[in-house]
């Protein structure tokens, strides 16, 4: 079994055109320390390919996603040739009963064989997979873990939100802009959001202070609906997730910060990569040209209040929306105003990438000092 290094060394992202995105030239790092619920590892995949060049993937298994990137490591970076997401809501009915259900279970061992199938096809010889939220909460997780392992031959290590959080910085790091001294960087995910408040320390981003809010938009949607919300839920929504900031506010000042115009705003989540494709007009949606684009807060609010207006099959319609995401998205932009009402910066640099990256800038730089 072969260890990862918390650490990460300035790297470059390259991948390939099927993967959306053109070349970035980042330099990162971060001094929060990895603190897995379960030993960091890298799972040797195929010990039979162990004298071919190394094939990286990286699994993050979220509340409401299972993704996977596949790639091989490239010079201070690595290039990525195959990517798989689906949306399984491994985190279905968690608010009732914090066990995960019959259905969600086989949905995402479904996808994981999936996963699987394309790991062995591309001659994957190492692999990190991960498990977030749904993982960390339900009381029937080892199960859950145990028949993936069987049916599937994949183990799932479950991650704390400290490093959930890291993993992710690690992985947008690079459209950080480095003039700035300070940055929010933001995940909304399915079961929390996570945000870390960032010093950038000669162009490397360090990590001052980070929170887990218990609140994301599978939750929020099983709680306040995910069909027509009415205004009054969709302020209690914002008003749950305000008040779990204003602690992360008030130790950090951050909002004093925020009116010096010294501070950045980077978020990751399907909710602000939907709201850009919509603000684009993008017919359908295009990781190529979201992935580092910039979303008017003004702009944003406009079509969050669109969308509330709406109703399922209204929002289903949207392009950038879709089915999977007309009944989560309400309760993504409430989160999303709720950060922004409590730190009104102009603008948010939006990140289509985050955990896995992460995890490939890792994977790829072992297995370069184990050349």
């Amino acid at each position: 079994m072969a260890s990862v290094e918390a650490g990460l060394a300035s790297m470059s992202v390259q991948q390939t055109p099927a993967s959306g995105t053109g070349v970035t030239s980042p330099a990162s790092t971060t001094t929060a320390a990895a603190h897995a619920h379960r030993e960091d590892t890298a799972l040797p995949f195929d010990a039979g390919l162990e004298s071919r060049p190394p094939v990286l993937a990286a699994l993050d298994l979220g509340t409401n996603n299972c993704r996977l990137l596949i790639a091989r490591p490239a010079r201070d970076g690595f290039r990525v040739i195959d990517a798989f997401s689906r949306i399984v809501r491994l985190g279905e009915g968690l608010t009732r009963s914090d066990r995960l259900c019959d259905d969600a279970m086989a949905r995402t061992v479904q996808a994981l064989k999936v996963c699987r199938s394309k790991m062995e096809r591309r001659g994957v010889s190492l692999v990190r997979a991960v498990g977030t939220e749904a993982c960390r909460r339900a009381d029937n997780c080892e199960e859950f873990l145990g028949r993936v392992a069987t049916e599937t031959g994949l183990r799932i290590e479950i991650i704390s939100p400290k490093e959930e959080a890291r993993l992710a910085l690690a992985g947008c790091a690079p459209l950080l802009d480095s003039t700035l001294p300070h940055a929010l960087v933001f995940d909304i995910g399915g079961g929390s959001t996570e945000l870390l408040w960032i010093r950038l320390s000669r162009g490397r981003p360090v990590v001052l202070d980070q929170i887990s809010v218990p609140l994301g938009v599978v939750n929020l949607t099983e709680t306040y609906g995910g069909d027509r919300v009415c205004p009054h839920d969709y302020r209690r929504m914002m008003d749950r997730v305000g008040s779990a900031l204003s602690d992360f506010d008030s130790r950090n000042n951050i909002a004093a910060a925020v009116a010096t115009r010294r501070v950045q705003m980077l978020g990751a989540s399907g909710t602000v990569t939907t709201l850009a494709g919509i603000q684009m007009g993008l017919a359908r949606y295009d990781r190529s040209r979201v992935d580092g684009a910039w979303l008017d807060r003004d702009k944003a609010r406009s079509i969050s209040e669109t969308l509330l207006g709406l109703d399922y099959l209204g929002r289903s319609s949207q392009p950038c929306v879709g089915r999977d995401r007309a009944d989560l998205v309400v309760a993504g932009c409430a989160i999303l105003d709720a950060i922004w009402r409590q730190w009104p910066v102009p603008q948010l640099r939006i990140a289509d990438r985050g955990v896995r990256e992460g995890i490939l800038f890792e994977l790829a730089a072992h297995a370069r000092r184990h050349r």
